[in-house]
């Protein structure tokens, strides 16, 4: 392909959008993105924000996603038209969080809320969304994309066509999107036609309706209506669900009066139970379908244009996210001439498994959630002419609880074929394939999974300059170690969508390999694009605290150097006191290589930035 510096165009300004024109923009990108809507989009919609899913928002550097999101409320099951709770549980379990990892449970925001975050830190980056515009045709050559749009102008509707030159197109535009049918894309699957749902935002006068609880009236075999409270709609504010096996929904949207006279029927408290607003309605058929390839040439599919299935779970925003981090972060690297073009053909190898297995996971869910598939009937749970459950008891409970592979910690690329493992064991026949779903395994790390995070870690100080860096000379330098913990960072701080990180882990800075290793980076890849950090046990100093480099580099190396004191890098990345191993982190948190020394570490340099070339064919490369 030819390079093409016109600016990457991104369709659709959800989630998955905003996240891939945010990384674009953070590696100085130009991106535009444009929506069709005329005004931002509105409604809870896919409220659970994984932990997984706030890691990227942590490399993106938005880390107020986390702070404002709320935890998950236990549920509180009701018989229609009585408050009093005949069952109360939680629908996840709560994990303490570790060193490791510090997002260790599912929180709520409301999509407006996330959208209004991210296009803050994107206009702050110079790049807002353009609403009322409609992508209506593409081509492609190897060259550039080039597309055609409808713009909305002013209030008469009137619509002006407009031509896009784009270096590549990341398409998220929807389901009903054009550009996965225009690519031709397959998009296999199945539609659930019984399990049509209603949803939407309300504000209610029901003082007597705790809000401390998510609650549910009826029963899946019956009718059934979900309530959670919200603040970000007022402290009166509500998203509901509703289901019906015995009633057409269909159309119930269109008729507020209908809809409002519905919902409180399904509830069933009489005057108790006021609708003061509908702020906000949509409605739902399952389906469960995905792409047989997430791009061709230079135009991407991600999110909802990719995929589509059951919201049991909480898969659909966290894994669109994840699939816009993954293509954005390639596509900076390949327009600023950094890598290959073949880089982005990792996109589809990477994340086409993972949503195949987690269209799997949310499928059977559904299926549980629905039909009560799996889950043991008794008298107990039987539902009367109301939908009220006979007994105290439920098959409720089992219908929603969540694994926690749900969290998508263990969502790996150990298959991709650019990931470097040295310390992998050998594959003893039967070869069982490890699931790109897996769990998060104690004691294991492997290229492709999930980086963990590590705190505490203190920086040296050099006596020649301050930290991050370090200088070696020709003679031995001493370098002095802080006393106290002052200026202690985390890996998650060091990582970024903008960077590769290379820890180099050894027991001791005076080892001729430490510097082998600084020396080949310095050599062949930019320090713009791998952070050199060397992770020192917390046992490295002396007994008058003071620590010898090694010699033999007649230069300075920026690297930063720091003390692991508290062993949270060493045990979270598996690494012996007195071992030397490297591990390269990926802009998207990912682990992209484990390996012994400068030959796997040349060859995973490779694989992202293509055949060894020294830093002056780099920078000329990009120049030119």
């Amino acid at each position: 392909m030819t390079a093409c510096k016109a600016p990457v165009l991104v369709v659709g300004a959800g989630p998955s959008g905003i996240t891939a024109a945010l990384t674009l923009a953070r590696n100085n990108v130009p991106v535009r993105i444009i929506e069709k809507e005329t005004q931002h989009r509105r409604g809870q919609r896919g409220a659970g924000i994984q932990p997984r899913t706030f890691e990227v928002f942590h490399f993106l550097r938005a880390p107020e996603i986390h702070e404002r999101a709320t935890p998950v409320l236990p549920i509180q099951r009701h018989s229609k038209g009585s408050l009093e709770p005949l069952q109360t549980f939680s629908m996840i379990d709560y994990m303490e969080p570790t060193p490791a990892i510090p997002y260790s449970n599912m929180k709520l925001m409301g999509q407006s809320t996330l959208e209004a975050i991210m296009r803050e830190h994107l206009a702050k980056l110079g790049c807002t969304v353009e609403l009322g515009t409609r992508l209506i045709s593409f081509s492609q050559d190897g060259k550039c994309v080039r597309a055609k749009v409808v713009k909305h102008r002013g209030d008469d509707g009137e619509e002006v066509e407009d031509d896009i030159e784009a270096a590549y197109l990341i398409s998220a535009d929807g389901a009903k999107g054009i550009t996965r049918k225009q690519l031709e894309l397959t998009f296999l699957g199945t539609t659930r036609e019984d399990d049509f749902l209603v949803l939407g935002d309300i504000r209610l006068e029901a003082e007597r309706l705790d809000r401390a609880y998510w609650h549910i009236f009826g029963h899946m075999s019956h009718d059934l209506i979900t309530l959670r409270p919200t603040d970000e709609l007022g402290k009166d504010g509500w998203r509901f669900v509703m289901s019906s096996r015995t009633m057409n929904l269909e159309g119930l949207i269109r008729d507020e009066e209908a809809l409002v006279n519905c919902i409180k029927d399904f509830v069933g408290l009489g005057d108790d139970f006021k609708v003061k607003e509908v702020m906000w309605t949509s409605e739902f058929r399952p389906n469960m379908r995905m792409v047989n390839k997430f791009g061709v040439g230079r135009i991407f599919v991600a999110g909802d244009a990719a995929h589509v299935h059951s919201p049991a779970g909480g898969q659909g925003l966290n894994s669109s996210v994840q699939d816009a981090f993954n293509i954005a972060w390639k596509i900076a690297l390949v327009y600023k001439g950094f890598s290959p073009v073949s880089l982005l053909d990792t996109y589809t190898a990477e994340r086409l498994p993972v949503i195949a297995e987690m269209l799997g996971y949310t499928t059977e869910m559904h299926k549980v959630m629905f039909d009560g598939s799996g889950v043991e009937q008794t008298p107990q749970s039987a539902a009367d002419d109301d939908g009220n459950s006979k007994g105290a008891n439920s098959d409720l409970e089992p219908r929603l609880r969540r694994a926690n592979n749900m969290y998508m910690l263990g969502v790996n690329y150990r298959s991709s074929p650019i990931v470097v493992d040295e310390f992998a064991p050998v594959p003893v026949a039967p070869v069982v394939a490890h699931g790109a779903y897996g769990e998060v395994e104690e004691g294991v790390v492997r290229a492709g999974d999930r980086a963990p995070d590590a705190p505490e870690l203190v920086s040296v100080v050099s006596l020649n300059r301050p930290p991050p860096h370090l200088i070696s000379s020709a003679s031995q330098s001493v370098v002095s170690l802080p006393s106290e913990m002052v200026g202690s960072t985390r890996m998650f701080d060091i990582f970024g969508s903008t960077h590769h990180t290379a820890i180099i882990f050894a027991p001791a800075l005076a080892v001729s390999a430490v510097q082998s290793i600084l020396m080949t980076l310095q050599q062949i890849v930019p320090q713009e694009l791998v952070k050199r950090v060397v992770v020192l046990p917390g046992s490295t100093s002396e007994p008058d605290n003071r620590l010898e480099t090694s010699s033999g580099v007649d230069q300075a190396i920026d690297v930063e150097v720091l003390i692991d004191h508290a062993g949270h890098a060493y045990r979270g990345y598996i690494v012996d006191l007195q071992e030397m191993k490297v591990v390269v982190v990926r802009p998207d948190g990912v682990v992209g290589a484990v390996v012994r020394g400068v030959t796997g570490l040349e060859r995973y340099i490779e694989g992202v930035f293509g055949k060894k070339r020294s830093i002056l064919a780099l920078e000329d490369a990009v120049q030119s």
